[in-house]
């Protein structure tokens, strides 16, 4: 019988794949997007200092539900963080997710 592997499992190793390349510095932190069943999550980090500068989840803003308008209202909340802190650059790192649905960048938020 063949095995079938998870899908967390081979998002996990696109995730590995992808973190070799991108990293994130203090005035381009790296934009990580985690998404579940119930939330979107989103961090601004700092890969230098492995500090994360900024975040945003979508319970912040009393959303329910894990959909592509609560990852967009999620990605307005990291943007406006991040302006007021002063970073206009980031690097995207999409976490091993297809770059699809709640994960796609519409639009260059900080620029």
């Amino acid at each position: 019988m063949i095995k079938k592997i998870s899908k967390n499992v081979s998002r996990k190793k696109r995730h590995l794949r992808i973190r070799k390349i991108v990293q994130g510095t203090a005035d381009r932190p790296r934009l990580s997007v985690y998404r579940s069943n119930t939330a979107v999550y989103a961090q601004l980090i700092d890969d230098v200092n492995q500090t994360t500068l900024f975040y945003a989840r979508s319970q912040e803003l009393g959303l329910k539900h894990s959909n592509i308008e609560s990852a967009k209202a999620v990605g307005k909340l990291i943007a406006e963080k991040a302006i007021t802190g002063g970073i206009k650059n980031v690097v995207f790192d999409r976490s091993g997710y297809l770059y699809h649905g709640r994960i796609k960048r519409t639009s260059r938020c900080c620029s």
